[in-house]
């Protein structure tokens, strides 16, 4: 089926019988960073039914799809993206609470479930109070903050498998690393996280996530749009700290910044375009190599183009 025509985009919806969709959709409206040209075709997916039904037609007839959480940690180019983005609907955002484990649907906030864990006096999850984005998207990319990370409080999650179904995977067979699942290595859409957690206070598990939330606030640059940090931490050294060492606090180009508040974070101060990013992205990581001899590496995923 040839990507030079867009025919291939009712076919699809007539197929499927699909109801929750878009056409040329701005991918600026579903990213923190707020920048990203059109998707071809967004689709909402309500089940997981519906979900599997359409990644595999799109593997079928060759068309390109990708799965965006909450947009926190991506930057979509300028030309936007040819193929299908696809989405968890509201199905997919359930908390449940159970004992010491709370379930949480692949597309439940970040932020509500370590608000649950608080409200049930459940520890460990302090750490991820302030993190913008979905659960799923923190499992696929073992986020963290402040000394913790998600690999210390996923007992399992549930994945569908192009092709193989749904299938759970244990904390062990998901391989986390620093910033790193298995999932970033093979396709695979997380459908439900399993968290386990220690007994706390709620008194003292807030304490705990008003403290990080304050140093939070007080450290990044939280006034601008952006995807957190982009680098990830070269081992024993700190990304913003190279970046700040090789003068780079404040670099411009167009409207995109390295923010003067941490330097590890690029900021849209206002209509930045993508290539700016990216273009300073670049110039970052040659200053960086020309200074300290090494190569950051990005933590942002970087999606579209034609």
């Amino acid at each position: 089926m040839s990507m030079t025509e867009k025919k291939w985009r009712e076919e699809l919806i007539a197929t499927l019988q699909l109801e929750s969709y878009q056409y040329d959709e701005p991918m600026y409206r579903y990213t923190s960073f707020r920048i990203g040209g059109p998707a071809d075709l967004l689709i909402e997916a309500q089940t997981v039914d519906e979900l599997a039904r359409t990644v595999e037609y799109c593997q079928q007839v060759g068309v390109f799809w990708f799965l965006l959480g909450r947009g926190t940690n991506i930057l979509v180019k300028d030309q936007g993206v040819r193929g299908v983005v696809l989405r968890l609907g509201k199905g997919f955002s359930s908390i449940n609470v159970e004992g010491r484990r709370i379930k949480a649907g692949g597309a439940a906030s970040l932020a509500a479930v370590a608000e649950q864990a608080a409200r049930n006096n459940l520890t460990g999850l302090e750490f991820a109070s302030g993190i913008p984005g979905s659960i799923g998207g923190a499992l696929f990319m073992n986020a963290g903050a402040y000394g913790s990370e998600m690999q210390e409080v996923v007992l399992e999650a549930k994945v569908y498998r192009p092709g193989s179904g749904v299938i759970v995977l244990k904390k062990e067979e998901l391989e986390f690393g620093y910033r790193f699942s298995r999932l970033q290595k093979e396709e695979g859409i997380i459908l439900e996280v399993v968290l386990e957690l220690n007994r706390g206070e709620e008194a003292q598990i807030r304490a705990k996530m008003a403290e990080l939330n304050g140093r939070r606030k007080d450290k990044q640059p939280l006034e601008y749009p952006s995807a957190g940090s982009v680098f990830k931490r070269p081992k024993g050294k700190f990304a913003g700290q190279l970046i700040e060492e090789a003068g780079l606090k404040g670099k411009r180009v167009g409207n995109a910044q390295v923010s003067p508040k941490h330097a590890g974070f690029i900021v849209n101060i206002g209509n930045a375009t993508a290539q700016e990013v990216l273009d300073l992205i670049e110039l970052v990581r040659v200053e960086v190599h020309n200074q300290a001899g090494l190569w950051l590496e990005p933590e942002i995923r970087i999606l579209g183009g034609e």
